[in-house]
């Protein structure tokens, strides 16, 4: 059964890590997304659940404004073969959201670790990041500290890459 927004905002707790929600409509792109929050604080991130030829499967965690070559990903994260999207069905499976609700939060849900986070480094400039609380109708405010305590408490220590092609393997 996949966790809830009241469960990860327990979980989070329970690490000490403060949050602030903000309760809104249904966002489905980052040009909505964007039309709404009004001045939030922070990077704000877009997400891509992904997957390689040998069906290893990756969440993207990106700035919003960042540009992702899913042409040539591949070869930055070390993926077989060109990247495709996941499907609906193995976004709830693994990450326990449905399409256009993917988060950074997901990993929550992989407790069998199948999935490999990969963070943009660009997020790491920022003191505060904004992620969907396991539903597109709300955004969650986490110290990017946080957002790593976070990762590193589900045993997804991210993959830190520069999409332009650099991978920093060991940053905080």
């Amino acid at each position: 059964m996949a966790a809830t927004r009241d469960e990860l905002m327990t979980y989070l707790g329970g690490l000490g890590i403060e949050v602030s929600t903000l309760d809104h409509p249904a966002l489905f792109t980052v040009a909505e997304s964007q039309g709404l929050r009004g001045e939030i604080a922070g990077g704000h991130t877009k997400n891509l659940f992904v997957k390689d030829k040998k069906g290893r499967h990756f969440l993207v965690v990106a700035e919003e404004s960042r540009a992702v070559d899913l042409k040539s990903l591949h070869k930055v994260i070390g993926a077989q073969g060109r990247l495709s999207f996941a499907g609906g069905e193995a976004m709830m499976e693994m990450l326990g959201v449905e399409p256009g609700s993917v988060t950074a939060f997901g990993v929550l849900n992989d407790r069998d670790g199948r999935v490999t986070v990969v963070l943009d480094e660009g997020l790491l400039a920022h003191d505060m990041v904004n992620c969907h609380p396991l539903t597109n109708t709300a955004t969650t405010t986490i110290a990017t500290d946080g957002l790593m305590t976070f990762f590193r408490s589900t045993a997804h220590e991210p993959l830190v890459v520069r999409l332009d092609g650099e991978t920093l393997e060991g940053r905080d």
